[in-house]
């Protein structure tokens, strides 16, 4: 069984006992806390799929949380002008929290 859940505006593809890694949820969660996510597109249980308009009614996810904060990779963003002595080097690096998918409601 799979679903398909949108969490912060992107849609992950979710199954029980895996990992995922969305957007930063704040300093609010600690590590151990249940999150619920609600927000379920699609999903499917035994070949049968339930698409909803524009949600599944009474599905949700549940996680709990592995790693509050976990930092991505860097990304270097460098900007130049040909000839005009102009460059800049910046780096950032993306926030995530890891969750573990403990139960998925259908």
């Amino acid at each position: 069984m799979y679903v398909i859940v949108e969490i912060q505006g992107q849609q992950f593809k979710a199954e029980a006992g895996k990992f995922l890694y969305v957007h930063y949820l704040g300093e609010q969660v600690k590590e151990g806390d249940t999150v619920e996510f609600d927000r379920v597109l699609l999903a499917e249980a035994d070949g049968a799929i339930k698409v909803g308009a524009p949600t599944v009614e009474g599905a949700k996810v549940v996680c709990e949380v592995a790693c509050p904060l976990v930092k991505g990779e860097k990304v270097i963003v460098f900007k130049k002008k040909r000839r005009k002595g102009y460059r800049r080097k910046n780096g950032h690096r993306q926030s995530f929290t890891k969750v573990v998918i403990k139960d998925i409601v259908a």
